[in-house]
């Protein structure tokens, strides 16, 4: 248990970011299933955003991000190819 008030307020702060980032975390997990349901445009540009987002927000690595988004446009592109 933390003891001196900056320690405390320093675990409720945590607390709220943890929350926050908890977030963000599940609304890019649950795009990218959305996504690799049915690709389309629309969900990729989604995609992108909320990577882009949780990037910018140090929630996830930048890498990361990037990764996702390249394997997810693999699946618009191959749908396209398809017909």
């Amino acid at each position: 248990m933390p003891i001196t008030s900056g320690a405390i307020r320093k675990v409720r702060a945590d607390q709220k970011k943890a929350a926050v980032n908890l977030k963000i975390k599940r609304s890019l997990r649950e795009a990218v299933s959305v996504m690799r349901k049915k690709p389309s445009e629309k969900q990729l540009r989604s995609v992108y955003l909320m990577a882009d987002r949780a990037a910018k927000k140090k929630v996830i690595h930048s890498n990361k991000a990037a990764r996702i988004k390249s394997r997810l446009s693999r699946l618009v592109v191959k749908k396209k190819k398809s017909y």
